[in-house]
């Protein structure tokens, strides 16, 4: 099965007041430092792949920079590293080949790096295309820029564009996401991902809002009934613009899917390298189904050469991940599949939690596919969770 390759580039212009990522504001010096790290990995993944207990494909279908701000590295720096990755892998003529960029970070330089690298996919980071919102979270830039980017990026040949947006930001009212949306559409990215603004302790305006205070314009951040309301309303909209959604938080025009992402959720197996990136590969055991690892999420940690946090997923634990990251996909889950790979208990020993779900109208079954609701969708964590519950009591 072809791999994916996901490569983190923790740097950032600024960091975003909402941001829960292993990322952060680096000195340059670091860069070379962690490019050199990052190249040693790749190299070096088919000894880590044996160490590990995981199988290995050597061909590869789909490569993803993400952030932090890959962009921000020397044009030099990105060439390296595609550079690393093709000497070492079979990347197969269709890959999908994605960069996460910032806007306003898409200079000269760094265009024609990526066409040299083989980049034909760009995810942008826009969050809002009102101003004041993008400003109030530390965004550095205005809606303007991202226009000038969307057009640069097809001037190159560059088509396949993703925007990103985030319901719930400070300052964020039903009208200026009406306005974020109907810009989206309109630059005619065939991609839209739309995130709810997570409120935890892993980013300072989450700490801001659960802590009551008013850093960070936290006491101008909608409420999650105004946040749930905005999200119904990107999937209508988006909908409506023959952007169907395809998964929880992403929408694409026919044919745009993500292929990479859809490894994640569809459990292909993918390699990771840098601060905080995670993979998952076929296990090498006959009685085991996957392995996944993970390298430290501290930028000096991984840069010290820590070593890998390594986790054996059994049957039953690939149960629950088949249930709760394929119920992810507006398509939801083949119970056919389901019991063709895990045996008929894989659905009847979850039919009590199924058919409670079914009756709140948190999901439904279509032919052979179980699927959430646009309820569960909202809902969609304690669903997941009723399915790794019933695994547990019943193992």
């Amino acid at each position: 099965m072809s791999l994916g390759i996901y490569i983190s580039v923790p740097f950032c212009r600024t960091k975003c007041s909402y941001c829960n990522f292993a990322s952060d504001v680096f000195s340059r010096a670091v860069f070379e430092r962690y490019v050199d790290r990052v190249c040693s990995d790749i190299v070096n993944s088919t000894q880590t792949a044996a160490e590990m207990g995981g199988l290995i494909d050597q061909a590869v279908d789909s490569i993803y920079l993400g952030g932090g701000t890959p962009t921000v590295l020397e044009p030099a720096q990105l060439e390296r590293i595609f550079a690393a990755v093709r000497s070492h892998f079979d990347v197969t003529a269709e890959a999908e080949v994605t960069v996460e960029c910032a806007p306003g970070t898409l200079t000269p330089a760094v265009l024609e790096s990526l066409l040299r690298c083989g980049v034909n996919r760009v995810s942008l980071g826009v969050q809002s295309f009102v101003d004041q919102e993008a400003a109030a979270v530390g965004r550095l830039h205005k809606r303007i820029t991202v226009l000038e980017d969307v057009a640069r990026l097809r001037a190159v040949g560059i088509v396949n564009i993703n925007i990103d947006l985030i319901a719930g930001l400070p300052h964020q009212t039903a009208e200026s996401w009406e306005f974020s949306l109907a810009e989206a559409i309109a630059t005619g990215a065939p991609h839209v991902s739309v995130y709810m603004l997570e409120v935890d302790e892993d980013s300072r305006l989450g700490r801001e809002l659960l802590a009551g205070g008013t850093r960070y314009h936290a006491h101008f951040v909608p409420d999650e009934e105004a946040v749930a309301d905005f999200y119904l309303a990107a999937c209508e909209r988006l909908q409506a613009a023959a952007i169907a959604q395809y998964e929880i938080s992403n929408f694409a025009r026919d044919g745009f899917e993500s292929k990479h992402n859809l490894k994640y959720w569809t459990r292909q197996p993918y390699f990771g390298f840098g601060v905080d990136a995670h993979s998952i590969l076929i296990s090498a055991t006959p009685d085991v189904d996957a392995v996944r690892f993970a390298h430290a999420d501290s930028l000096e940690q991984y840069t010290r050469g820590s070593a890998l946090q390594r986790t054996v997923v059994s049957n039953r634990e690939a149960l629950e991940e088949s249930f709760f990251l394929g119920l992810r996909l507006t398509r939801g889950i083949s119970l056919r599949e389901l019991c063709a790979k895990f045996g008929e208990d894989a659905v009847s020993g979850n039919g009590e939690a199924i058919a409670d779900l079914v009756g709140c109208g948190l999901i439904e079954q279509r032919g052979n596919f179980l699927c959430l609701t646009s309820r569960g969708r909202l809902l969609s964590n304690e669903v997941f969770e009723r399915f790794i519950l019933v695994d547990e009591v019943a193992g």
